[in-house]
């Protein structure tokens, strides 16, 4: 394992965990409802941290639902052992008196975890922002609630991502590799490719995002005098939950952008125009089912394509897992820095708007293009 990177802004990270306990009925599994987990990062000084031990970064129940889900090699007995099973972030630290800040919410990938990128929500708290990080139950690698209770992930769920499934992954591949054809053009062959095969996902993306709100009307029940949302609210996630940051934002007047880490952009949007400023972000194996974002919209749009990059490169793992097919070639600690400041520039710009436009500059393991409104 790589070292894990420290978070970069003038703040320490608090951290704490709720759990929303509803009568909304779980559609995976009928009879039962569907309960949110999730967990805050927010600023707190440095001075009012110091003798206090830092958060634990994953659970035994974690790692083993990592382990079944994504076949993650983490070694947690090592990790406990070695002290390396901790997060740069303090449990219930102490809140600043009479300071609140911008929202933004995150959403994990599919069979991932709720903490899948706490690197990146660590430094956004760390430069003045709360971040809300929803946890998908059943569809995570493992959801932990505050009761102390658990669940992994729903058996089957894998087979339900194409039907018929391998029809679904040709399809899926075909589409990835085809190098022909404008943004608009790919687009409309993903969104024929999802009404075929992936109408399963595409009904979970409205899900995801009863999800979210869910917990965000919590967060404005007990949380108001921690978070500002004045300025509305930002959303961020990786794959699966990417889309659902997309969705988010074509739906919902309170979010205010958005920014989606290489995640197919599935969903129903006919004769939706995106009025959010709107961030992509991807790897180049698999752009062609994310260019929904870089059409029919308003307002700015950009595309952050990362070279020598793979899917699970844009979470924590990619400090933690050494499988090059799964992470991709690139080094850690630069992967980590272009997402961070690619976040902070976007979110600076139409979140907190300190500046006009965000300076985004293209180097050597990204490209970064601005897509001027074409509606």
């Amino acid at each position: 394992m790589t070292k894990r990177p420290s978070p970069t802004g003038e703040y320490a990270v608090g951290t704490c965990t709720f759990t929303v306990y509803n009568d909304r009925e779980e559609v995976l599994q009928p009879g039962t409802m569907r309960n949110i987990s999730a967990r805050l990062y927010y600023p707190v000084s440095k001075e009012s941290v110091e003798g206090m031990e830092m958060t634990r970064y994953m659970s035994r129940n974690m790692a083993k639902g990592l382990a079944k889900a994504i076949h993650a090699p983490i070694n947690y007995d090592k990790s406990e052992a070695e002290g390396d099973n901790v997060s740069e972030c303090y449990t219930n630290a102490p809140r600043m008196e009479g300071a609140k800040f911008p929202l933004v919410v995150f959403s994990h990938g599919y069979f991932a975890y709720r903490e899948s990128n706490s690197f990146l929500c660590i430094d956004l708290a760390s430069h003045g922002y709360v971040v809300l990080c929803i946890g998908h139950a059943l569809e995570a690698a493992c959801t932990e609630f505050d009761d102390g209770s658990f669940i992994f992930s729903l058996k089957g769920l894998s087979n339900k991502q194409y039907e018929p499934f391998l029809g679904g992954v040709i399809q899926a591949m075909k589409l990835t590799k085809n190098k022909k054809g404008t943004e608009r053009e790919v687009t409309e062959q993903f969104d024929a490719l999802q009404r075929k095969y992936c109408k399963f996902l595409m009904g979970r993306v409205p899900e995801w995002e009863k999800d979210t709100l869910s917990a965000v009307a919590y967060a404005k029940e007990h949380y108001a005098d921690l978070i500002d949302f004045e300025p509305g609210i930002a959303a961020t996630g990786h794959s699966f939950g990417g889309a659902a940051a997309y969705a988010l934002c074509q739906r919902y007047p309170e979010y205010v952008c958005g920014v989606n880490l290489d995640g197919m952009l599935l969903g129903d949007y006919k004769d939706m125009i995106m009025t959010k400023p709107f961030l992509q972000i991807c790897c180049k194996g698999n752009f062609n089912a994310e260019t929904k974002s870089l059409v029919d919209h308003s307002a700015p749009a950009y595309l952050a394509k990362f070279e020598n990059m793979q899917h699970l490169g844009f979470t924590d793992m990619k400090h933690m897992m050494p499988i090059k097919a799964l992470i991709g070639k690139l080094d850690a600690d630069i992967a980590f820095e272009n997402i961070r400041k690619l976040h902070l520039e976007f979110f600076e710009a139409y979140f907190r708007k300190t500046k006009d436009r965000p300076c985004f500059e293209s180097n050597e393991a990204v490209t970064v293009t601005e897509y001027k409104a074409d509606k």
